[in-house]
């Protein structure tokens, strides 16, 4: 990697929580909040962060987190649906200055407890899986991520991530059983695709029309065809849908027939405790590992947002309120493309984007892959 070009202006304040805080800033302009919001929640990511915002960029990353490429320890998404405006949302590691993996879930876990007493929701679902993802010697890659939805009104909507390898890799499915049996889904586990692991399990918190569980599986070496046969909703995507988008966000060609380098993920949600099937479907495809640079992810984001009937501008001012390098200099900016299916509702597309407070990643010097139009 090389060293991050100054991000939209805010490189000079050099420190990391003045870099991410602005970034939001600009994205929540981007997506139509108010700027008494955006700097509520501008505070909201820095207060979250710790000590850690006040860490000089000159420094190496708090810790190696892998929520990014670069160990920046947030991410941003837009969320878009046709004729509404994106909704911005932010991930974060609030225990990311924590000295153990067990800090770092003990830390978080009273980060998410003090939103819940300032925005008056309850953490019971989160504790009644403690001992199963934040156990006093963990495993794995992270203990507790937190993701932040920022509606209008400057109160969020809150999600936590857990990694169901918390007790060994080997206990993860057993874990996700379990954890589901916990929170009344007791039929939910049969009805999960196969997989090649289960990276999170994430719990919906605080004010959402319909709380989810939400299970994401890794599917390595996947191809259009098994993604198409991922689903496992009622009256879901049909596998046409499924692979077209698969297609043109992983840029496959005839030549190409799965994701040899880094793995989909496909994300399950259950809302009904009466049901073994999930009412919710997403598949993620990690666009930086599959195109020469941004450019190109830029270009297939925009296909898949106009076949889906929503504003692609959005995302070209968006990635300019992220950094002001040219998308061609790098790859990893937009780090994964995902098409969300929910019950009731029409399809969403989220683009993820990388902070690179750190890093950036250079562009592939290699053959393009040509993308398939979504059909």
């Amino acid at each position: 990697m090389t060293p991050a070009p100054t991000a939209a202006g805010l490189r000079d304040a050099a420190t990391l929580g003045a870099l991410t805080s602005g970034q939001l800033r600009r994205l929540g302009t981007v997506a139509g909040l108010s700027e008494a919001d955006v700097e509520t929640y501008a505070d909201v990511l820095t207060d979250s962060l710790g000590a850690v915002a006040g860490r000089s960029l000159h420094l190496p990353p708090p810790t190696r987190t892998f929520l990014s490429d670069d160990h920046t320890p947030v991410e941003f998404s837009l969320s878009f649906q046709p004729d509404a405006a994106p909704a911005l949302r932010v991930l974060l590691e609030p225990g990311c200055g924590a000295d153990s993996l067990a800090h770092n879930g003990r830390a978080g876990l009273e980060v998410i407890r003090a939103m819940a007493r300032r925005w008056h929701f309850t953490t019971g679902p989160l504790e009644r899986l403690q001992d199963l993802f934040l156990p006093t010697a963990p495993h794995g890659p992270l203990a507790l991520w937190c993701a932040l939805e920022l509606r209008p009104g400057g109160v969020p909507a809150v999600k936590v991530y857990l990694n169901p390898a918390a007790n060994g890799a080997e206990r993860s499915a057993a874990t996700v059983r379990e954890a589901l049996h916990r929170l009344g889904h007791r039929r939910a586990f049969a009805g999960l695709p196969q997989g090649s692991g289960y990276p999170f399990l994430a719990l919906d918190l605080g004010d959402w029309e319909q709380p989810r569980a939400k299970v994401y599986v890794r599917h390595d070496n996947l191809t259009a065809g098994q993604a198409g046969r991922l689903s496992r909703m009622d009256r879901g995507p049909g596998p046409a849908a499924v692979e077209g988008f698969f297609r043109t966000a992983a840029g496959v060609g005839p030549d190409v027939t799965g994701l040899s380098r880094r793995p989909g993920l496909s994300c399950h949600s259950f809302t009904d405790t009466g049901s073994a099937r999930p009412s919710g479907f997403t598949l993620h495809i990690p666009v930086r590992d599959y195109a020469r640079h941004d450019g190109e992810a830029l270009a297939r984001a925009t296909s898949v947002l106009r076949h889906h009937g929503m504003d692609a501008s959005v995302l070209v001012r968006a990635l300019a309120a992220v950094t002001e390098r040219r998308p061609e200099d790098g790859v990893g900016l937009i780090a994964y493309l995902a098409l969300a299916h929910q019950r009731g509702r029409a399809p969403r597309v989220t683009v993820y984007l990388s902070s690179e407070a750190y890093a950036v990643r250079p562009p592939v010097v290699e053959a393009s892959r040509h993308a398939v139009a979504v059909s």
